[in-house]
């Protein structure tokens, strides 16, 4: 180990979406930050790898536009590089790619159904208290309530499927609702033409370019704990262990890897207990293809209502033909296996999902397969189902968690990070005040 510590306020483990939105709040308040990342690129699980020149996301695949996401790249001064198609999505009912913008909820489900009047007033009620029904009713219960049509109950679980990955079958019908009637139900979202990952290294340029650091390739091997506080971490870098100070510690790996970097013994047995049982990750399975000729004519999203497993295509070219070489066409085709939480099996998931796409997309037995990625287990779309997250405090006095494990109620994807990022540096803030002397980057 090297033997002279380093000295940071504060130390952000992880430069997945969560990272980096807290580390640049962190940075922006004047706390001088480590960003630790053991890959060798930022966004974790929502990054993006170069497959022959085509830019193909590994996790998620738009970015809300109008939303606490935009407001932090606001507050910060950054330019927010996400371009946003007009209408953002189309529904296929019957056969048709219908745009239900300004019609709302009594529009697409009068697409699908002429029996909805009670769906559309039970969608209604739900934006009273007392018309959210109880935590133990399924999505898929709750429209079973109202109607036995297959393509409404389809819509529903694509709608799940695309923003909480999991089916209707697993995700609680009350945060489902609360999220439709209280949230920003990802209304207006759009696709950064770098990428993903175009929207975290603009976070990172930020962090780095006001003092502060991003490590790739380096890893948190362990954390020190004095007094119940973390005191210093082990960080693993170019093969060197070097402890490095800090005053404050964020975790965005997820709460169970942060328990492990702690050891089990130094945290209370009841909590390191709730950590293990809301361990719940989701899984998706994402296919990513390419034509020289359009084969969707919606410029955004295209979601479903009738398909095996397919949730949603995102047409990410009409918008940002950068993401791919001249003269070509990129898609992402997403599905949620069932189950979508705990074991299933890939290959036949995958080939439901192929199945699909061959028959929703004429011609892409002709397209080129850039890749099919299946994430789950350690490495999930989301670490918890909505509504069975655990919260951002942990038993130690100046470390917490951010992320999607984290998530206020009826929230999900890039959009929860950003709202824990700026839920924990508040608390920051007032519980651990910036060391005299620092002063504010921004």
């Amino acid at each position: 180990m090297s033997d002279t510590p380093l000295e940071y306020d504060a130390l952000v483990i992880g430069a997945g979406a969560g990272g980096l939105f807290t580390a640049a709040r962190l940075v922006q308040a004047g706390y001088r930050t480590l960003v630790t990342e053991r890959l060798d690129r930022v966004g974790g699980r929502a990054s993006t790898h170069d497959i022959d020149g085509f830019k193909v996301n590994n996790g998620a695949i738009v970015i809300e536009i109008g939303g606490i996401t935009e407001q932090t790249f606001t507050e910060l001064g950054i330019p927010f590089p996400v371009r946003e198609p007009k209408p953002p999505i189309l529904y296929r009912i019957k056969n048709k790619d219908v745009d239900v913008t300004g019609g709302g909820w009594g529009m697409l489900i009068g697409q699908l159904t002429r029996q909805g009047a009670k769906l559309v007033s039970g969608l209604g009620a739900a934006r009273n208290d007392s018309g959210l029904p109880e935590d133990e009713i399924s999505t898929a219960d709750w429209v079973r309530k109202f109607t036995k049509n297959e393509a409404v109950h389809g819509i529903f679980h694509n709608m799940c499927g695309s923003i909480f990955a999991v089916g209707s079958e697993d995700l609680p019908a009350r945060v489902f609702l609360t999220y439709f009637t209280r949230k920003s139900a990802f209304k207006r979202f759009g696709f950064c033409p770098d990428g993903t990952i175009g929207v975290w290294q603009a976070l990172a340029d930020y962090i780095t370019g006001n003092g502060s650091d991003v490590w790739l390739n380096t890893e948190v091997t362990g954390l020190q704990v004095t007094e119940n506080r973390v005191t210093s971490a082990t960080v693993r870098r170019d093969g060197t262990d070097t402890r490095v100070n800090v005053r404050v510690a964020v975790s965005d790996a997820g709460p169970s890897a942060t328990v492990g970097l702690l050891g089990a013994d130094t945290l209370p047995a009841d909590y390191v207990a709730e950590v293990a049982r809301k361990d719940r990750p989701c899984a998706m399975i994402a296919v990513t293809f390419a034509s020289r000729t359009p084969l969707i004519k919606a410029s955004g999203m295209l979601s479903f209502a009738t398909t095996q497993r397919l949730c949603y295509i995102a047409n990410f070219t009409d918008l940002c033909p950068e993401m791919a070489p001249e003269g070509w066409h990129l898609y992402v085709g997403t599905a949620v296996p069932k189950p979508a939480i705990g074991d299933f099996d890939e290959a036949a998931e995958t080939e439901l999902l192929m199945a699909d796409l061959r028959e929703q997309v004429p011609g892409f037995e002709q397209a080129r397969i850039l890749s099919t990625t299946i994430t789950r287990d350690g490495w999930p779309p989301q670490r918890a189902v909505a509504g069975f997250d655990l919260p951002h405090d942990t038993p130690l006095d100046n470390l917490w968690n951010v992320g999607d494990a984290v998530k206020e109620y009826a929230n999900g994807g890039t959009t929860a990070c950003a709202e824990t990022a700026q839920l924990v540096v508040e608390k920051i803030r007032a519980a651990v005040p910036v060391a005299t002397g620092a002063g504010d980057p921004a």
